[in-house]
């Protein structure tokens, strides 16, 4: 009778302190684990505050870099501007240079001076006061856009035998060799130098 009662409290007192041995190896693993997984977890936390906090700065570098850029750039575009103003006045004041100069090489024409050299009426620019060119010469020269002394004076020799070589074979027995320097002469106003010469030469040759 007493072996009936002792057996099952001696199989329970048994299977308790198992059961409790049992219990507190393995909750003391799991412990284990779950502190393992907290260290883990709070270092990977740790590490992408870090990382964060590098790519705040990186950002706020880029940004200043940025600032930086565009303040470069408005100075090039001020800069630009500037050059664009200057450039525009000095290409008037170049234009403006230009044709005070032309207007001060213009030699002004004195007809009366010409008549009182040559005994008759000379009329500004008229390009047969050269020796050798006609009226129809003349024309060849207008056509190719000479129509004044100054222009025939500053035509080669090429240059006005192109001209007459135009107008066709009949023009071609001319020679031009003197023309440019006459008319120079003439659109100085040389009327006594060019009529001495004019005496000395053979139909403009």
């Amino acid at each position: 009778m007493i072996w009936c009662i002792l057996i099952p409290l001696i199989v329970g007192i048994i299977c308790a302190i198992l059961g409790y041995l049992l219990k507190k190896l393995f909750c003391d693993n799991n412990k284990d684990d779950y502190s393992k997984q907290i260290e883990a977890l709070e270092a990977q936390l740790a590490a992408c505050k870090e990382d964060k906090q590098s790519l705040q700065a990186q950002l706020e570098a880029c940004r200043k870099s940025r600032l930086g850029i565009e303040t470069d750039l408005k100075a090039c575009l001020d800069s630009k501007l500037s050059l664009e103003g200057d450039l525009e006045t000095t290409k008037t004041s170049l234009a403006s240079a230009l044709t005070a100069s032309a207007v001060v090489a213009t030699i002004p024409f004195d007809a009366d001076a010409a008549k009182a050299v040559f005994g008759k009426r000379i009329k500004q620019d008229d390009l047969k006061v050269v020796e050798g060119i006609g009226p129809k010469i003349q024309e060849l020269f207008h056509n190719h856009d000479v129509k004044t002394w100054k222009a025939l004076s500053e035509c080669s020799v090429e240059k006005c035998q192109s001209v007459l070589d135009s107008g066709g074979e009949r023009f071609k027995i001319h020679k031009p060799g003197t023309w440019p320097k006459q008319a120079q002469l003439a659109y100085e106003g040389k009327w006594a130098e060019l009529l001495k010469w004019q005496d000395e030469l053979d139909g403009g040759k």
